[in-house]
């Protein structure tokens, strides 16, 4: 589990995947971590499983079998169009891009002319000069303001989970919001008085039920009834499935097993 949002890292770190702290290495995309001074044996091939890593050396180890690079691990993610704004074709295209593919490999891969993914290209590299530009006016915003661009009069816009199942409005949830719902429609034991219809409210009683979960452990659909039961006992399979669509949990092919996302 990530201990912070992905976009909070430097650009620097998330381009090379991890971190570097004052006694670890870290991995911006699943959190693990290695102690400088420490000697480490990573779970390698036969042939490779006597070899020693440092903490710099595992850490970069670890990028590569785990997660690849950073490239392969955002196209991965099912919500990467809405936090990169790129395009179905242009993921594919990347994909490709990235497996070493050529023009024609890729035209024949996608069904697409050859002048189609050099279009692409283009627009991917002019893309590519309006990001740089973007950063360095916000980066400039608020260096000039000292205040960050999420701070509105109701308070920070809080961070939008990766896991979010689509990125709108209905996720521009300030602190004061928060609060106010939180208060509005949940008990002090955590349990729910009323489900609420508006969107943004719903996303942030959500937010609050997933709290009773714990981060990477499994749970069957019966453990998941018997903890949702005790918070909204007059439609907790409602809850159930509003967890998965908004992007709070997960759950297998076959239903059997459900797991977090925060």
């Amino acid at each position: 589990m990530r201990e912070q949002h992905l976009w909070n890292y430097s650009l620097e770190d998330i381009t090379r995947g991890y971190t570097e702290e004052a006694l670890t290495y870290g991995c911006v995309f699943c959190g693990k971590k290695y102690e400088k001074g420490q000697i480490y044996f990573l779970d390698k091939p036969e042939e490779e499983r006597e070899r020693a890593y440092d903490a710099f050396g595992a850490i970069r180890a670890h990028i590569q079998d785990a997660h690849r690079s950073t490239v392969d691990y955002l196209l991965a993610q099912p919500q990467v169009a809405s936090f990169t704004g790129i395009s179905e074709i242009q993921r594919q295209l990347l994909q490709l891009m990235s497996d070493g593919k050529g023009d024609r490999e890729i035209s024949e891969a996608l069904g697409i002319a050859q002048s189609t993914v050099r279009n692409h290209r283009f627009r991917l590299r002019e893309r590519e000069k309006q990001a740089k530009l973007f950063l360095a006016m916000m980066e400039s915003l608020e260096q000039k303001t000292t205040a960050s661009i999420a701070m509105s009069d109701k308070g920070e816009i809080e961070e939008v989970l990766m896991t979010a199942s689509m990125i709108d409005e209905r996720y521009g949830i300030t602190s004061q919001e928060r609060e106010k719902t939180i208060k509005t429609y949940m008990e002090e034991n955590g349990a729910i008085k009323q489900f609420p219809a508006r969107e943004k409210k719903k996303i942030i009683v959500l937010g609050e039920i997933a709290k009773c979960f714990q981060a990477e452990k499994k749970y069957t659909e019966q453990e998941v009834n018997r903890i949702l039961r005790r918070i909204y006992e007059a439609d907790y399979p409602t809850i159930r499935r509003a967890l998965i669509e908004y992007g709070f949990m997960e759950r297998s092919a076959d239903c059997q097993v459900y797991r977090v996302k925060l």
